[in-house]
């Protein structure tokens, strides 16, 4: 889940586990939660946003292996997972809670840094298409006038 300005920053929650993981919103679906009800879940508890029904379902998955620091999250059998790609567009930045136990720090960022800054492939080319988005949004706006 993405999580962004209209001025083009995007915010970013360093992990406490692995030490120097940066990332945007993540998580994990519950036994019946369906993919938005957990971005909206798990973004309220990483940050204290409540998105409501601003969020954005980009209607994009990505499919990839588990990595070794995440193993153990997860069923011995488990290989692969699945990730449901969200945003959340904001007018201006706001200072997220974070959830003590996941995160000790945060920053917002410009599209670029913020792609060189994440730690996943997935979580940059996420944070690309949605500022592809903006950029083709407030360029449509600057036609129109």
């Amino acid at each position: 889940m993405v999580a962004y300005t209209i001025g083009g920053e995007f915010l970013l929650l360093r992990r406490r586990s692995p030490s120097a993981f940066w990332q945007s919103v993540t998580g994990s679906l519950r036994w019946g939660e369906s993919p938005l009800q957990a971005a909206r879940r798990e973004l309220y508890e990483e940050t204290g946003i409540m998105a409501g029904s601003l969020l954005n379902d980009l209607r994009h998955t990505e499919r990839f292996s588990i990595v070794p620091p995440w193993r153990s999250r997860y069923s011995a059998n488990a290989r692969f997972n699945t990730e449901h790609w969200f945003s959340l567009l904001l007018p201006a930045r706001r200072m997220p809670i974070l959830s003590a136990n996941e995160h000790d720090d945060y920053v917002w960022l410009p599209a670029k840094r913020a792609q060189r800054k994440v730690s996943s492939w997935t979580n940059r080319a996420a944070i690309e298409v949605t500022a592809a988005s903006l950029y083709a949004q407030n360029f449509r706006k600057v036609i129109s006038v």
